[in-house]
């Protein structure tokens, strides 16, 4: 079960973070002439359009790779018809849309104001008057959507967006027919958790109606008023569940307000009122004026919105040759990408293509001589260098630099040659979109290591879906890279060298399956990284069911420092070995805590709390400690002579390579860096002469590759995930790791185990 991954919505954001269009981006769009960027993301790119008469639209155009996909049409028709079929003051209208054109658009009225999440988050909770006349205005644009035979399914804060004559509601890419099932996946969480309705806590498709956009209204005028969900925040599984188990906390929301709101957050969707009732109870009798409904900060930021609108610089004229008049088939990218030649690699842009007419002596003459074929390409690292993951970034830039190092060496006669690019993101997800677009708009770059961090990536995801440019991860597992839900494009930038976080926690169960002595596990979550601890919660969970164990489950909050009473708790509840899904500051808490408390049982967890960090923070206390790890120690790889003669010799001649270059033996992680590295540049060796290289296609090509390199096999499944395993088993012993093995595939017998 996963929440849903969704395109942004069409925004209302600041006009000074209004983005230059790229030299691939068109200039015009069916008669809005473009202005710039609002916002990218995997299925396209939102523009701020003008028409010939001065009217401001967000234009949602989508990347022609996706119309190809075979129900996308399908979805973005969907999206079209959806929104047009509401008819609402209090919704944002579409003002034109082409689902058949080869890159189908969308565009809707623009609003400058800022969303009810950025302006409760920037000015505080709303006033009851103003929490009122939004609340209703809402509700009577879900009576609309209702009457119209939809519901919207994804209320949230983000999705209103404030004007001073009364709010929006916006975003129709995943509303649905009344009762229409048939697109929703098993166990898919369809929404936005902290603004569900139970029915879609539980992915209950067919239970999900009018009533649950109630719900979500509910959600909506509790944050507004109060200026936090009403079943709080954090890991998502927790919220899910408090969702639908748990009474709302009201506390702090204006007295007239509470009966209203906890009606709509009935657990029974029969017993919530419906769309019109709330808003006739919400109505006022004497409205103010429609500038003061809204707190003078707000009305503030959006005045500022609306002006910096007036100023925005003139349209740069048409690129000579292409047509402003143009449909939307005939974009810029597509005049660029069919017709501009080495233009488009000076130019820099996200998408280039790499013409080799010169040698079948086609394509040039002396007026027009044919580009000359490439002759050096780029491999980027985009990896965290100065931050708090430096030691792991380093060390996949090491192996990076090596395996370009070698290429360059090894090959004469070689059709081209390799350089490295380098981009250091600190770790700073703020940065890392701007670290990332540094390689992505480098031509040469052909595909990416990194990044190093979940955060860090998210971040700079878009930038590689945009740009086309592989990206190859060893050390990421958040499982939306390749994971995208429903509604989500589907993945064809990232390849996970690495288990998802999900796999990786079900694997650490496994592992601590195979002491015999196993019969009460427990396992705790703490949030000081959510997204990691709540996927590694949720793989043992499944784990541990499969291997017919009943865990007791803790969770905790990061900043929690009172591990001898949690821990004992958890040791009063009959846990016989601890297993934790948290980061390596907490784990030193815990195996503190556990040697005060005199617990001998076993102790497990997973790759954030891997490395020689924690062995040096823990001290003694992290003797017999078991730690899942998804890379391997190529010093004991060389020396084990379970391994192949020859897989062996790959491991021992990388380590007798790094020794040369850097004087040690590499620190975990390189030897995965070097080996995905090395997997890019071996099809770049085995394809040169066959035709251009170029980044289209590079992503499918390596992904249905076989290697092996030093550090083992690699092969990836259609998702782009790791196949097989890919998770290693370490025991501390006298301060350092020991190299167990693979983590086991599957949970060992416990039958005999249980009491």
């Amino acid at each position: 079960m996963s929440p849903t991954s969704q395109p942004a919505p069409v925004p209302g954001p600041d006009p000074a973070a209004l983005q230059a269009l790229l030299p691939s981006d068109p200039s015009s769009i069916a008669g809005f002439r473009l202005l710039g960027r609002l916002g990218a993301g995997g299925m396209g790119v939102v523009y701020l359009g003008r028409t010939d008469t001065g009217e401001l639209a967000a234009v949602k155009v989508t990347h022609g790779d996706q119309a190809d996909q075979p129900d996308f049409r399908a979805r973005f028709r969907r999206e079209v018809e959806a929104a047009r079929r509401v008819s609402s003051p209090w919704a944002v209208p579409v003002t034109g849309a082409d689902p058949d054109a080869p890159e189908p658009w969308m565009a809707t009225a623009f609003v400058p104001g800022p969303s009810l999440g950025e302006a409760v988050r920037a000015h505080g909770p709303l006033p009851e008057r103003s929490a009122r006349i939004l609340g209703g205005a809402v509700a009577r644009a879900l009576a609309a959507v209702h009457a119209a035979g939809l519901v919207h399914r994804d209320v949230k804060p983000g999705n209103v967006l404030l004007a001073v004559d009364g709010p929006r509601l916006i975003d129709f890419g995943i509303a649905r027919a009344t009762g229409e099932t048939g697109l929703t996946a098993t166990d898919m969480v369809v929404g936005t958790p902290g603004f569900l309705a139970p029915e879609q806590a539980e992915a209950r498709a067919a239970d999900i109606g009018p009533a649950a956009d109630v719900f979500a209204l509910g959600c909506l005028l509790a944050f507004a008023a109060t200026g936090r969900p009403p079943f709080g925040s954090g890991a998502l599984d927790a919220l899910l569940y408090r969702t639908v188990h748990d009474e709302p906390n009201l506390a702090g929301l204006p007295e007239p307000l509470i009966g209203l709101v906890r009606q709509c957050l009935a657990k029974d969707p029969a017993a919530r009122p419906t769309a019109d009732e709330v808003a006739a109870r919400l109505t006022e009798d004497t409205p103010g004026a429609a500038a003061d409904w809204l707190p003078a900060p707000v009305v503030a930021t959006i005045a500022a919105r609306s002006a910096a609108m007036l100023a925005l610089p003139d349209i740069d004229a048409t690129a000579p040759g292409t047509d402003p008049a143009a449909p939307a088939g005939s974009s810029r990218r597509g005049f660029l990408l069919l017709g501009a030649g080495a233009a488009v690699l000076a130019a820099g842009g996200g998408a280039f293509a790499l013409w080799n007419s010169g040698r079948d002596g086609t394509g040039g003459d002396a007026k027009n001589p044919a580009p000359k074929p490439r002759n050096t390409w780029a491999i980027g690292v985009l990896a965290d260098l100065s931050g708090p993951a430096r030691e792991i970034g380093r060390a996949q830039e090491r192996g990076a630099r090596l395996a370009v190092e070698r290429f360059n060496a090894v090959h004469k006669g070689k059709p081209f040659t390799l350089e490295l690019k380098v981009s250091d993101d600190r770790g700073d997800r703020g940065g890392a979109f701007a670290a990332a677009r540094r390689l992505t708009s480098d031509p040469s770059v052909i595909a990416v290591l990194g990044p190093t961090s979940d955060d860090t990536g998210i971040a700079a995801l878009p930038a590689f879906e945009e740009a086309g440019v592989p990206l190859l991860t060893t050390s990421a597992g958040y499982n939306l890279f390749t994971l995208r839900g429903e509604t989500g494009p589907v993945n064809t930038t990232v390849l996970r060298a690495i288990p998802s976080h999900f796999m990786a926690g079900t694997f650490l169960s496994w592992s601590s399956t195979m002491l015999p002595q196993v019969r009460r596990p427990g396992v705790l979550q703490e949030r000081t990284d959510d997204q990691y601890s709540w996927q590694y919660v949720s793989g043992a969970r499944f784990g541990f069911r499969q291997a017919g164990l009943t865990p007791h489950f803790r969770v905790v909050p990061g900043r929690a420092t009172d591990y001898r009473s949690i821990l004992g708790e958890m040791i009063d509840a009959g846990m016989d070995t601890y297993v934790h899904c948290g980061v390596r500051s907490t784990a030193v808490l815990a195996a503190r805590a556990l040697n005060q408390l005199g617990f001998t049982g076993p102790r497990f967890t997973g790759q954030h709390v891997f490395g020689p960090a924690f062995l040096k923070e823990a001290g003694a206390d992290a003797e017999g400690w078991f730690v899942c790890a998804p890379v391997i120690d190529p010093v004991q790889r060389a020396a084990d002579t379970k391994q192949k003669a020859a897989d062996r010799k790959l491991t021992q001649d990388f380590l007798d390579a790094h020794r040369k270059r850097y004087g040690t033996a590499p620190a975990f992680y390189t030897g995965e860096s070097f080996d995905v590295v090395n997997l890019v540049v071996s099809w770049l060796s085995a394809n040169a002469a066959k035709g251009p290289l170029t980044r289209k296609g590079l992503w499918e090509a390596l992904r249905t590759r076989k290697y092996t390199g030093a550090m083992g096999g690699y092969t990836f499944d259609k998702n782009g995930d790791l196949s097989g395993v890919g998770t290693f088993l370490y025991g501390v012993q006298k301060g350092a790791y020991k190299f167990l093995g693979a983590a086991p595939a599957e949970p060992a017998n416990t039958k005999s185990r249980k009491s």
